[in-house]
């Protein structure tokens, strides 16, 4: 029986987006999940998040669907914008909803971690509580062994879904050398709404980037990139903005000017561009940064790590043994975020462009493939928007009544 010991336990470390959804649908499957959690909060270090129609579908599996679409607050037109403000391209909400069968869903981390957790039967996540992999046992044989601050756990399934330091990931696979600077750092933060409306819009400068992007909440999630070393920080990110992007189009000074140096985030960007030989060892699996780290300027992260989590649920129940389900997931997703990964790795060699003439280039082609309509801008994200689950529900967790979401945060 499930919970009755090692088998039919599954421990997940880490509770983010991926290691929240993936124990909301291993419980659906019929696993006892433990979420282990080191913060002693669920509330994201983070801001916004995309949930693109791909990681849209893949909630559908869980029941959250179409709770996070009713979130969904861009439904007019935005683009990409250049420092001074000119339009380079125009992308239509209603074209990417009629291409990737939905729509682009901007939500704040808080709101959505609120869905997953109040999905979750009561008592699974556990927070203050760092989880250490000491063993990740042998395909259907010895279970694997999880230290934490009360004694150690054993399990039929450990997922390693503890973020781009992944000391699961690192106790798989010592030899791989884990992620790498991109050459990036990022900053974002949310505040209020300018008195004037404005366009959803992205703005590209040299080796630079700017987006102003509404919630659906009355807020505005801002984030900004720019080349810097790795480990490279401001006395005062605030003024770090104001110097780099203070000057550029409207809304920006606005949104600049709200905002207090406190509530300003800022993280280098480091990805994996060198594949790990696969996503599983023994009865242990890695998700999500964890197991893929990636450049945010597609917006997958997050996205990628949703759709691991319910592929790895497919492929896996409790009665049957981990070894081959284990096998299906690595050999599933592991082609699927490489080539995510690399993609997000071109296009952060675009935004890299500093020179004149460069950014230059990238301008006028830019403007010349929006002159055909939106329906090209958006082909950047064919195979990846349109991806679809490989089952289309899990009916009914297997450990009592689940909640109803809540409605938003």
């Amino acid at each position: 029986m499930p919970g009755t010991g090692p088998d039919g336990r599954a421990v997940v470390i880490g509770g983010g987006v991926g290691g929240l959804t993936a124990a909301i649908a291993l419980s659906r499957r019929g696993w006892h999940v433990t979420v282990l959690e080191r913060a002693r909060d669920l509330e994201p270090v983070g801001a916004g998040i995309v949930l693109a129609p791909n990681a849209q579908r893949a909630l559908d599996t869980v029941g959250l669907g179409d709770a996070i679409r009713s979130l969904a607050s861009w439904q007019g037109e935005g683009g990409m914008r250049t420092p001074a403000g000119r339009w380079l391209s125009r992308t239509d909400a209603r074209a990417a909803a009629e291409r990737f069968g939905g729509p682009l869903v901007l939500l704040h981390r808080a709101a959505l971690v609120d869905h997953l957790v109040r999905t979750l039967p009561e008592g699974t996540v556990r927070t203050g509580c760092p989880g250490e992999l000491l063993d990740p046992g042998t395909p259907d044989g010895r279970p694997a062994r999880v230290r934490t601050p009360g004694g150690e756990l054993e399990a039929a399934l450990v997922v390693g879904a503890d973020g781009i330091r992944s000391a699961t990931r690192a106790g798989l696979f010592p030899e791989h050398p884990g992620p790498v600077h991109a050459g990036f750092t990022t900053w974002r933060f949310v505040v209020p709404a300018p008195a004037r409306p404005f366009a959803p819009h992205e703005s590209w400068g040299p080796a630079s980037l700017w987006g102003s992007q509404p919630l659906g909440d009355g807020r505005v999630y801002a984030y900004a990139a720019a080349t810097a070393p790795d480990g490279a920080r401001a006395a005062d990110e605030k003024a770090e903005l104001l110097r780099r992007f203070g000057d550029w189009h409207d809304p920006i000074p606005a949104l600049l000017d709200a905002v207090s140096a406190d509530r300003v985030l800022r993280h280098d960007v480091h990805h994996m561009i060198r594949p790990l030989p696969a996503y599983h060892r023994g009865r242990t699996a890695l998700l999500g940064d964890a197991a893929h780290a990636m450049t945010p300027f597609l917006g997958q992260g997050g996205n990628q790590a949703i759709e691991d989590a319910v592929v790895l649920a497919h492929h896996l129940a409790p009665s049957a043994g981990t070894g081959p389900g284990l096998a299906a997931y690595s050999a599933e997703r592991l082609p699927r975020t490489t080539a995510v990964v690399r993609r997000s790795a071109r296009a952060t060699r675009l935004v890299a462009l500093r020179s004149a003439p460069a950014v230059a280039l990238r301008q006028a082609l830019v403007s010349t493939v929006s002159r055909f309509g939106p329906e090209l801008v958006l082909r950047t994200f064919d195979g990846i928007a349109d991806w679809r689950p490989p089952a289309p529900t899990y009916a009914a967790p297997a450990h009592g009544d689940v909640p109803e979401p809540p409605a938003g945060r």
